[in-house]
């Protein structure tokens, strides 16, 4: 597992670059559909849903790892027995999640993110090392742990960051 200075390191050099490119994107662009939704029901997803979906991500993370803190055998909670039902109950909660915030611009769910970063931050400072490398039940993010997990966001952002380039740049 990663240190907590190369943690916090990595999520600030992300989310740095996270919004100086969505600030940069042209107005329109930000809420044209570029690629499909992963919910055979869903709706194509704009780079504006894209940062929606990162800011469910990272809270869904730091309430994963602090259900683990407080001793949930359990603390993923998505419903299905296999991994599959699991991965399509995850897409139709996206979806959910994203008809709620279209209403949103730029600017207010980068503050969103910023303020679910913080959260995440503060959490990171307030363990100790061992709770860092706790493992989070069932998570097959990064390396499992709490540590670990959280980092995973930086890479999550990155990969988002890619299909959103790839995607407008067949435009």
């Amino acid at each position: 597992m990663a240190d907590r200075s190369t943690i916090l390191a990595t999520l600030a050099e992300q989310r740095t670059e996270l919004a100086a490119r969505y600030r940069a994107f042209d107005p329109e662009i930000v809420t044209t559909p570029c690629t499909e939704s992963e919910d055979p029901d869903g709706s194509p997803w704009s780079p504006l849903d894209h940062l929606g979906h990162l800011l469910r991500i990272e809270k869904a993370f730091l309430g994963m790892a602090k259900l683990t803190l407080e001793g949930d055998d359990t603390p993923i909670k998505i419903s299905g027995t296999t991994w599959e039902e699991k991965i399509a109950q995850v897409h139709r909660d996206n979806e959910a999640h994203l008809e709620a915030i279209r209403p949103f611009v730029v600017e207010s769910l980068l503050a969103e993110l910023d303020a679910a970063r913080n959260e995440t931050v503060a959490f990171i400072g307030d363990l100790t090392d061992e709770q860092l490398e706790q493992s989070i039940p069932g998570a097959p993010w990064g390396d499992g742990s709490i540590g670990g997990v959280l980092m995973a966001n930086a890479g999550h952002e990155q990969m988002h960051l890619v299909w959103v380039d790839e995607a407008l740049s067949d435009k």
